[in-house]
């Protein structure tokens, strides 16, 4: 299907998205749409004929068990909600731990790499057959940016993608931005990859912004498209005639203006580099054959086991685990506790009012050894919770107000010591 040129449609441009000139299609986050009432932006887009894309990001088929039931049919309701023509997700891991294990579930609230191992292969092909079997429409795959890699990796970016296309007929969803962000941090070569790739599995690319700080490329979807991200672009392009290309952009949002220049500049790019199109493309890779192989439990039991040492490492407090760059786990601690810390911000944002300046460095303090249990909403009424059982904020009149907004939305009372003890000792068996 051709999708032309499309824009991430957030909430917070929605009247920017329907004014752009020439935009084709549109991708929705697709955990951020109720079911129950699809937003009037979105609902006027699709009456114009704007195709809707839902895009998951919390399935983690990457990980080590199997995507959740629940989740699934949610992500199938939004493509028949939407009648998109297919649904995309990431190649990544997004939560570990669990009965596998027997350690608590932890959350990484972000997506987190998958080792490029035959072992990750394997669950990872079994996990996408599962979701194409729940799903009413095709599922595309999109590659992640990473701060780190994983030691022991037998396989390249472009061999484990084709593999999987080949293993799972699965399509693509190439984000050139991330080529680009691999390139930075991993030293990984984008062309080198797009070599490798099965082009034509390719149902549509992502271009996004981000920002280099001490020499790591953060990919933030908050700064406008750059330069080398373009290349990539043209590289991809000198290959193939991708059936549709759209430009992301998650925060800080530019004037309508700023995002019309920037898909101006992506119509550039593509029309500059078509000359060669498909000198290298490669045939789409037929489906799995049936009798595709099942990996044993010991094969995602030893996946569960290293991805919950790397997310506890993270988001838990707990040790690095053998052959990771330390320096590099610090960044990418780092920056998951700050996206955590925005996030909050933003679904409660009563809690940096009431806080004032101090918030930012009160809510990594509690993020340090204590991992997301039940979404960010959940985090946010947690994070007051340890506040008030702490005695802060220590105005009398500011802690006042947070016991107040604690209390609407908790329906309880603040908790009691022996309540504050059970919890900590939790935390403290989480965090080790």
């Amino acid at each position: 299907m051709k999708l032309g040129i499309g824009i991430g449609w957030r909430p917070e441009i929605a009247e920017a998205v329907e004014a752009l000139p020439g935009i084709d299609w549109v991708e929705a986050v697709a955990e951020n749409i109720c079911t129950g009432h699809l937003p009037d932006s979105l609902v006027r887009l699709r009456e114009r004929g704007v195709t809707v894309v839902p895009h998951g990001v919390s399935l983690g088929l990457g990980g080590a068990d199997r995507p959740d039931p629940g989740r699934l049919a949610d992500l199938a309701a939004r493509a028949e909600l939407l009648s998109a023509p297919l649904v995309t997700e990431h190649i990544a891991f997004v939560r570990a731990g669990g009965p596998r294990v027997s350690s608590p579930v932890l959350e990484a609230g972000h997506l987190l790499p998958v080792p490029r191992t035959r072992d990750a292969l394997d669950v990872l092909c079994e996990n996408v057959r599962v979701a194409q079997d729940s799903l009413p429409v095709p599922l595309a795959l999109e590659n992640i940016a990473a701060l780190i890699s994983w030691p022991g990796e037998e396989l390249t970016e472009g061999q484990f993608l084709a593999e999987l296309v080949e293993r799972t007929g699965v399509r693509l969803l190439i984000d050139v931005a991330n080529l680009h962000t691999n390139h930075v941090n991993l030293g990984e070569d984008p062309a080198a990859a797009l070599d490798e790739l099965p082009v034509e599995a390719i149902a549509y690319v992502h271009v996004a912004g981000g920002v280099e700080k001490d020499g790591v490329w953060h990919d933030t979807h908050a700064h406008p498209v750059t330069g080398p991200v373009l290349d990539v672009l043209a590289e991809l392009r000198s290959r193939v005639d991708p059936p549709g290309v759209l430009l992301e952009r998650d925060d800080d949002f530019p004037p309508a203006a700023e995002l019309a220049g920037e898909l101006d500049m992506i119509r550039a790019t593509l029309d500059g580099a078509s000359g060669d199109a498909g000198r290298l493309a490669r045939g789409v890779r037929p489906s799995a054959p049936a009798g595709a192989s099942t990996p044993p439990d010991a094969t995602r039991d030893r996946l569960a086991s290293t991805q919950t040492a790397l997310l506890g490492a993270l988001v838990a407090g707990g040790p690095a685990p053998q052959g990771f760059d330390r320096e590099r786990l610090g960044v990418q601690r780092r920056a998951l506790a700050a996206k955590r810390a925005g996030v909050v911000a933003k679904v409660a944002p009563e809690l940096p009012e009431i806080l004032g300046s101090g918030y930012r460095d009160a809510f990594l303090s509690y993020a340090g050894g204590r991992p997301m249990s039940g979404g960010y909403r959940r985090d946010a009424l947690d994070f007051a919770e340890q506040l008030l059982i702490a005695g802060r904020p220590a105005d009398a009149a500011a802690r006042r107000r947070l016991t107040h907004w604690w209390q609407d939305r908790a329906g309880a009372h603040p908790p009691r010591r022996t309540t504050r003890l059970v919890r900590a000792a939790r935390a403290a068996l989480i965090g080790r």
